[in-house]
């Protein structure tokens, strides 16, 4: 069954309960409803009439109906036939570690946005992925994730590139279901519960900012030091919000394999102090109150991701990079060592780093980064900043050596092989000097060229290009048909200029993304692109059609629109769909920053078309015509 939206929602619980009208504070109070049933409408009537059965309905009780939701489904029979479809659904998932997997999700926030990615290596760290047969085990996380995706158990928010799944949240009637389902099962439980000394996994969300534990509910993570310690079984802890005193406690919690305080507000470098002691930590994500790591991270010998990107770390300790079981680094900043002697390099090679995804650091002259990375033989996916380095950039030759060498290690497989690189100030020209016959997957491009480097079209294997802000337009974007296997093609840029697909061009693309500030498009011949699926036209000011054929796209699935386009653009779009023999989806992107620039922008679905308008209708003509405000 479609889910409702917002408004469509509460048309739904007025229509069902407060059909003799709302007051103001009743209406306010109804929204937490609304927000939880996240437009499942056998959700809403149940809680309908539950409400119905209330002598006296206020905004607040519906508060206290919402915040108890998981208590009233498990004892109330309004929610009888909601539980079953909860339960079956729950039950009908194939084994133990994928309902486990499930439940698992739980641990976030309810409504709060999960990164695959982050999800999946939380899962390998927890070890709740059993690998089948001679697959890996991230082969079967990601099955995994998939199949939850699949039975609509959990919600896609965007895709990448490669149409997977980048973020997702789970349904927040689900959320609750599972949520006290863990509770039950001793589980997953909040931190401040008394009885937490036996879950597996415990959380903070939203904890009051200032407010402290009372002496009953304060945080004993496992110590044998004082007689009556509580002890803590707890494999995990994940904190949103403001954690209190619990910041400076956790590293008690000796047997943690993942500490996620990647929203945690209140942390301070000292409360890291202690940190090594958490021998079997496999997942550490930090948040944006960190400017320092603590030299005695290198302890952390288990440690297998290490998530920065939301910290103020610029420089990495030496020590990091050496973690014998570091797979995933992900972060901005510079090493943290000026010149490294060929000792060093050679130590760091004996150790057969596990590097898989570096992403990412600086390459401001300083070579220890890139001279390492020729010894990082697992190192699937890497992200470079460039940054000037003087008049001479002098450091650039280093760049372009240590990219020819990733991608020249990558000409022995067909696996995923990803290269991002940020320009910076600095021209790209320096990257003509790299050979042909290189392999990348994926190559995103983002900074300025005075032509498209010769490397890129001579690629082995590319199937995901992205350019952004490079100022290439007409012949060089031209140069582009000549990758023959190319699935995933994004421009962003100010202008295309006169760029045309022609018949025979791109004969393997199945998704096409342009997000340009002028509202000239590329002219696509009949013929071209005959495999594809998505076209996304991101540019508010898209004029109508702007030349565009979908008719010529047998494959067509889906139209992606600025959600700022305007409305008589929209509904020519809608129009044009509906005449397609395939009849794509037309949705709409909004963006979540207005204020950035096209290259770092990001963009969440919207319901609709959101400029401003008004509509006047002709009694005469009886046509319609939008008015832009």
């Amino acid at each position: 069954m479609s889910i409702l939206n917002a408004e469509h929602s509460k048309v739904l619980l007025m229509k069902k309960v407060f059909f003799q009208g709302c007051s103001p504070e009743l209406e306010r109070g109804s929204t937490a409803i609304v927000e939880k049933c996240d437009g499942l409408p056998l959700a809403l009537v149940c809680v309908a009439k539950f409400l119905l059965g209330e002598n006296e309905l206020t905004g607040s009780h519906c508060a206290r109906v919402c915040h108890n939701l998981g208590h009233h489904m498990e004892k109330e029979a309004d929610f009888t036939k909601l539980q079953q479809v909860l339960v079956n659904n729950y039950s009908s998932l194939s084994g133990y570690p994928l309902r486990t997997s499930l439940l698992y999700t739980s641990v976030f926030p309810n409504g709060r946005p999960i990164r695959r990615n982050t999800l999946i290596r939380r899962w390998l760290a927890e070890g709740y992925v059993q690998c089948q047969y001679k697959r890996s085990d991230l082969e079967v996380a990601d099955e995994n994730f998939r199949e939850l995706i699949d039975r609509n158990i959990i919600r896609p928010i965007d895709a990448s590139n490669n149409a997977k799944v980048k973020t997702c949240r789970t349904h927040g009637i689900m959320h609750e279901f599972m949520l006290h389902k863990s509770m039950s099962d001793n589980f997953i439980t909040s931190l401040h519960d008394q009885n937490r000394s036996n879950f597996r996994h415990l959380f903070i969300q939203n904890h009051a900012s200032g407010s402290t534990l009372s002496s009953n509910q304060r945080t004993s993570p496992a110590s044998d030091d004082a007689a009556g310690s509580e002890k803590f079984r707890a494999r995990s802890l994940t904190i949103s919000g403001d954690a209190g005193e619990a910041a400076s406690e956790f590293c008690r919690c000796e047997l943690l394999r993942v500490l996620d305080l990647g929203e945690c507000n209140d942390l301070e470098d000292s409360h890291l102090k202690d940190i090594h002691k958490l021998w079997h930590l496999k997942y550490l994500s930090l948040g944006g109150t960190i400017s320092n790591l603590p030299k005695k991270i290198d302890k952390l010998h288990c440690l297998e991701t290490l998530d920065l990107r939301k910290t103020k770390i610029e420089i990495l300790p030496v020590e990091v990079i050496g973690l014998p079981h570091l797979a995933y680094l992900f972060g901005k900043f510079k090493f943290g060592k000026k010149d490294l002697r060929k000792s060093e390099i050679a130590e760091f090679s004996q150790r057969k780093s596990k590097l898989k995804s570096l992403a990412g650091f600086y390459a401001d002259g300083n070579p220890g980064f890139l001279q390492l990375m020729a010894h990082m033989k697992e190192l699937k996916k890497v992200k470079i900043w460039c940054e000037s380095t003087g008049a001479d950039n002098r450091g650039l030759p280093d760049i372009s050596k240590a990219v020819q060498k990733f991608a020249q290690d990558g000409m022995d497989t067909t696996g995923i092989r990803s290269l991002s690189l940020n320009l910076g100030n600095t021209m790209g020209d320096f990257l003509g000097s790299i050979q042909e016959y290189c392999y990348l997957s994926s190559l995103k491009l983002h900074g300025q060229l005075s032509v498209l480097p010769q490397f890129v079209t001579s690629l082995c294997g590319l199937t995901e290009l992205c350019l952004s802000s490079t100022n290439l337009m007409g012949h060089d974007l031209s140069n582009l048909r000549k990758l023959r296997y190319l699935l995933y093609l994004k421009l962003v840029e100010a202008d295309l200029g006169s760029f045309t697909i022609d018949n025979g061009d791109f004969p393997s693309l199945r998704r096409l993304c342009l997000v340009v500030k002028m509202p000239i498009l590329p002219a696509i011949k009949e013929g071209a692109l005959p495999y594809l699926v998505s076209l996304q036209l991101l540019c508010k000011d898209l004029l109508d059609l702007s030349g565009m054929r979908i008719e010529f796209h047998d494959c067509l699935e889906e139209v992606a629109l600025d959600s700022m386009v305007s409305a008589r653009t929209a509904e020519m779009w809608e129009t044009a769909a509906k005449k397609h023999p395939k009849r794509p989806k037309v949705v709409f992107l909004k963006r979540i920053d207005p204020s950035e620039p096209a290259s770092a922008a990001k963009y969440v679905a919207a319901d609709g078309p959101t400029r401003e308008k008004c509509i006047v209708d002709s009694p005469q003509s009886g046509s319609r015509t939008y008015v832009e405000e």
